[in-house]
Parts: structure tokens; sequence; C-alpha cells
């Protein structure tokens, strides 16, 4: 399915009446004309899956989902993964996580569970409570990120992989754990995860090359903590540049799909004490490749019982 340009400035045409408005330039865009409530013509889902290879984000308003429509959703993108290898999910919805203010605050930046060899492909999150000011999400294309850096920088890149591990909760500073907080990392821990994966990921449908580091990435192989630290200090400070970030104000009934293969996010801890709880569902992802073709490799944890690897 090709996505053609319309002539409306920012407008991209698809099928069965879809219309793709950018938000920004490198990241982002919003979906009218489908109804994602119910089941998609394949037209229509090769139609989305293009747009969301080429912006990356893709965020729908007014959406008619509970828990089971939002899964239905991301079903017709692959196989489920649950909720999280170690958070408990929704109770009766297995596959969904709540992101939920009182059980954490995810500002930190960080691509989803990238501490098992085969993170999930993309992410669905669907606003249940919107605090009434703050709370917004940033969405960063590592991607741009990777077409940024100086040629020397992208070279040097090419060659690294880093270690991935779970063995802190990256939503809890440690400067604020109190005994709610510590039981929530106890949990968040309680497998001990640790993966390999390359600096640089090549996307298994465009060929893109990106940044693959964020939060869960605490060392490059082979060299010290300290070492790695401004290694991925500076990797990390191409991805969250503004011109390559999308900060989504939410809005009731909206969902976001992301290619979590490609991206990073942050949860924007600007909204008090307000509540703020949105639903995540992700689709099964399948094992990172690099330049040269390696493949990710697993060094501790069985993630058996959360994902299946996607072809």
């Amino acid at each position: 399915m090709t996505v053609t340009t319309e002539t409306k400035p920012g407008t991209i045409g698809s099928a069965a009446g879809l219309e793709i408005r950018k938000v920004t330039a490198r990241i982002g865009a919003q979906v009218a004309g489908v109804d994602i409530s119910g089941d998609l013509a394949p037209d229509t889902v090769a139609a989305l899956r293009a747009a969301l290879n080429t912006h990356k984000a893709l965020v729908f308003d007014d959406v008619d989902l509970d828990d089971e429509g939002q899964q239905r959703f991301a079903r017709h993108f692959g196989e489920l993964t649950t909720a999280h290898p170690t958070v408990p999910a929704v109770e009766g919805a297995p596959n969904v996580l709540p992101v939920d203010s009182e059980r954490g605050r995810a500002n930190h930046w960080h691509t989803d569970v990238t501490f098992v060899v085969n993170p999930p492909q993309a992410s669905t999150l669907r606003s249940i409570v919107i605090p009434p000011y703050g709370g917004e999400t940033l969405i960063a294309n590592s991607a741009a990120a990777y077409r940024d850096l100086p040629e020397p920088l992208r070279k040097f890149a090419d060659t690294l992989w880093a270690e991935h591990t779970n063995d802190y909760d990256y939503a809890v500073p440690e400067e604020s754990v109190d005994a709610e907080k510590a039981a929530q990392r106890a949990q968040f821990t309680s497998i001990t995860f640790r993966t390999a994966h390359p600096v640089v990921r090549v996307h298994p449908l465009t060929g893109e090359r990106g940044l693959f580091i964020g939060g869960f990435a605490q060392r490059i192989v082979g060299l010290s903590i300290a070492e790695s630290r401004k290694i991925l200090d500076l990797l990390e400070s191409y991805v969250t540049r503004p011109e390559n970030v999308l900060r989504w104000r939410w809005s009731p009934n909206q969902l976001v799909l992301f290619d979590n293969r490609i991206t990073q996010h942050y949860a924007i801890d600007n909204y008090d004490d307000q509540p703020r709880r949105l639903n995540r569902v992700t689709v099964a992802g399948d094992i990172p490749v690099g330049v040269d073709g390696a493949r990710s490799r697993a060094l501790a944890g069985d993630a058996s019982h959360y994902t299946s690897v996607a072809a």
C-alpha cells in the first residue's frame, strides 16, 4: 500500500478515506477518517502501517475503545505481549498494563522493555484519566537522531553494543524511595533481565538505522560504566533534540500508536498530585539486528512468559 501526497500542506491521503496530517516535520501525525473500534480492512491496516513507518507515532482522536477494543486494534499489527514481564496487568485483561501515576511516574527517556531480547515492535497508549494540566508524553524519533550524528560519530556508533537491564526502577528516583515505592521497585526487578543490543538498530521494514539506547541501556559492552555513561549521554542528546521530539498533550478518548523499534518516550511529571492514567497494549517484536547483521542476545532472564518472537 503506497501513501500519496495531496495538495494540502502536511496532509497525506491513503486507503479507505484516511486522512493523515503531520504534527511536526520529523515525528507524529494525526489520523482521521477511520473507526478503529472494529475490524479493519487489510488495505486500511497496510496504510496505517505505512504511515507509522513514515511518522513513527500516530494519534487517533475521539476513539470509542475499552480494554478489549484497544487489544483488538493492536492485534491488527501482530500478536500481543502480556502486559509486562514483571508488573501486574489490569485485572481480567492480561495484555493491558495500567500506566498509572499511583504506581510510579516514567519521567525518564526509554524505549519499552528493551531489557528483553525482543522488545515490543509497537505500543499503544489510551487516555483513561487525564490531569487538568501537564502530563504530556514526549516521543522522540531515533532514526532522525542517527541521521543528525556527524559521520565519524555515526561510524563509531555502528560498531557499539549496549547492555540493557531492569535492575533498577527507571520510574522512581533514588532519593524519593519510600516503603511503597521500594515494594514497586522490588516487583519491577523480581526477575532480572540483561540483554545485549546493537546501539544502532536496523528497522526490519524500512531499513532505517536508529539509535537503540534509552534508560535501560546501562553500559557499552567492553567499556566501564563511567566510560559508557559519557558515550550514552552523548548519543542520547541527539535523540532528545527538540526537533526530533513530539510533545503530546493528552485529551480524553485518545489513542497513540508508536513504533517502539525506532522511538523513545518520556512521561512528563508536571501535574502535581493530580491522577493520570493511560492503558498500554504492546505488540510482540522481532529480535533487533545491527548494521553488521548480528542479532541481539539475552544474557540473563527468560521472557517467554511475556512475549513471543515476531517473524
